[in-house]
């Protein structure tokens, strides 16, 4: 399901079975994140996949990518993997006006 970037944060901020997906490649998503995001490249194929499979398909995923394109596309692929609710962010983190983070340098 699309949302738009306020409909898609007030529904993250009131579910407590809320993950949020980055669909994102890993130079994106050095370039900052959504708060408590989880990687998974769409674009590494049978990888991705994989790790989807790993996922609880009872929880609530909160899927973005960069202009939300790719996450759109996450969201069928998980739709059809058997995960019920799936919400899109449209516009992606371009258009993002909430909380970034940055991930720690080691």
């Amino acid at each position: 399901m699309d949302l738009s970037q306020s409909e898609w944060k007030s529904k993250l901020d009131s579910d407590p079975n809320a993950v949020i997906l980055d669909v994102r490649t890993e130079e994106e998503w050095n370039e900052g994140i959504i708060p408590n995001a989880i990687l998974n490249d769409i674009y590494k194929g049978q990888g991705f996949l994989y790790r989807l499979d790993e996922l609880d398909k009872a929880k609530n995923y909160y899927v973005y990518c960069k202009a939300g394109g790719r996450s759109a596309q996450a969201c069928a692929i998980m739709n059809q993997m058997g995960f019920e609710n799936t919400y899109n962010l449209e516009g992606g983190f371009s258009n993002w006006k909430g909380d970034v983070a940055f991930r720690e340098e080691n």
